[in-house]
């Protein structure tokens, strides 16, 4: 689609408008954008502890901030990220949701401070700095820092494995229900059917789960149907900014592709125009503002680019009617509470594969660098990173410690900054 011409947009046709023009008439293909991230969106909040309204008004919030800074250039939507999963579940149990919520609102900061580097170096400063050899081993300890977590929650336990929530056997058909019927969804779904895979493995899971008895309705009942989501702001926390930081280096690298991969469906070079310096300032600005709020990060949403190809809406005005709408259902109480009844193997049954896929995708980006992963300078990288982050290598000094995926970011970049280059 990037040889779609100049031409074929004057045009009549609104759907091919790639200007921003916001028009009530467009206020429900908005609502439709919105609901093809639904599933993933809520899904963060979900599995973390954190107020599935408040991740619908940060989306939506974090949208607009996006736009304004990119000048409504770019037909996008922001939602919460999955690559903060692993430290914001590790946070929210060491430090609460105020002491997470600094280190998440610090890796937004990254990004803005990133976007300055590239405004003043120029977009090669980051290969040099985050290399695929970094970025790939640490987005594969991501998912599978988080795959014991996704295999209790399918069997019916706590993520920890520590309790059991529901019987075994009961837990697994309804686990294994939702994981199959998100597979097949994204694999034979035709059409937008197609870009809502974790959405319809979720409604399949929770039927199911209406049908064995083991849905809660007490909190629907109880809430409101007006109510202000509960914001959350940060406390200051040296520690949690030394463990999250690290993690912006997967989704700074994922701001690259989404943003060419939108770039490659209207037909327009956007690292040039509003220029990469400019959506990576908006995705950061957007991540803080959501950390200010208790929300989770903001990342630029895959799902919605292919709604985008799909249905050849090319107006960013568009993704302004599905940030709307996000924060409109924010205050919707009831709409939270529905959300918190979903049982854990239902979430369990699609992390098994989430979490699988994040790995997969880091696995790919060292595929695709074509890079010699058995030269000694790129065996240690990978090597250690993989060891440090997964074993849960730790680094204490004082009431200071740092572990995990934040050390083994941190390693790798100074690995990679350090060690001399191959002389083969």
């Amino acid at each position: 689609m990037s040889d779609f011409s100049s031409t074929s947009l004057s045009t009549k046709d609104n759907a091919g408008l790639t200007e921003y023009h916001l028009r009530p008439k467009d206020a429900l293909l908005g609502a439709q954008m919105l609901f093809v991230a639904f599933g993933a969106l809520v899904l963060v909040p979900l599995l973390t502890g954190l107020d599935p309204n408040v991740a619908l008004f940060t989306a939506g919030a974090g949208t607009l901030i996006f736009q304004v800074v990119t000048r409504g250039r770019i037909p996008i939507f922001l939602a919460s990220s999955f690559a903060f999963l692993p430290p914001i579940m590790y946070g929210v149990k060491t430090w609460g949701i105020p002491g997470t919520m600094c280190g998440l609102c610090a890796a937004g900061f990254v990004y803005v401070v990133l976007s300055f580097l590239i405004r003043w170096q120029g977009s090669e400063i980051i290969k040099k700095i985050l290399p695929p050899v970094v970025t790939g081993p640490v987005i594969m300890v991501i998912g599978l820092i988080l795959a014991p977590v996704a295999v209790n929650m399918a069997m019916g336990k706590t993520g920890d494995g520590s309790f059991e929530l529901f019987p075994r056997n009961t837990a697994m058909v309804i686990s294994l229900i939702s994981l199959a019927t998100t597979i097949l969804v994204s694999i034979m779904g035709k059409g937008i059917l197609r870009l809502i895979p974790i959405l319809c493995g979720i409604i399949v899971g929770y039927i199911l789960s209406l049908v064995f008895g083991i849905v809660d309705f007490s909190p629907v009942t109880n809430a409101a149907w007006f109510a202000v989501p509960s914001f959350v702001l940060p406390e200051w926390n040296f520690q949690a900014i030394f463990y999250i930081v690290p993690i912006a280096i997967a989704p700074a690298i994922e701001h690259f592709g989404d943003v060419l991969a939108i770039g490659g469906v209207t037909g327009k070079d956007y690292l040039k125009d509003p220029g990469v310096e400019n959506t990576m300032l908006g995705d950061g600005l957007a991540t803080s503002f959501a950390s200010f709020l208790g929300g989770p990060p903001n990342t630029t949403y895959s799902e919605v680019t292919g709604a985008v190809a799909l249905t050849r809406v090319f107006n960013p005005a568009i993704m302004t009617w599905a940030a709307i709408t996000a924060i409109l259902l924010a205050f919707v109480g009831k709409v939270g509470a529905i959300l918190q009844t979903i049982p854990a193997p239902v979430m369990g049954g699609i992390m098994l594969l989430l979490f699988g896929a994040i790995m997969v995708i880091g696995m790919n980006t060292l595929v695709q660098s074509g890079e010699d992963l058995t030269s000694p300078r790129n065996l240690s990288i990978v090597a250690l990173i993989l060891v440090f982050g997964i074993g849960g290598m730790s680094f204490s000094a004082g009431d200071f410690t740092l572990q995990g995926i934040g050390l083994a970011g941190i390693l790798g970049v100074a690995m990679n900054l350090l060690l001399p280059s191959d002389k083969r």
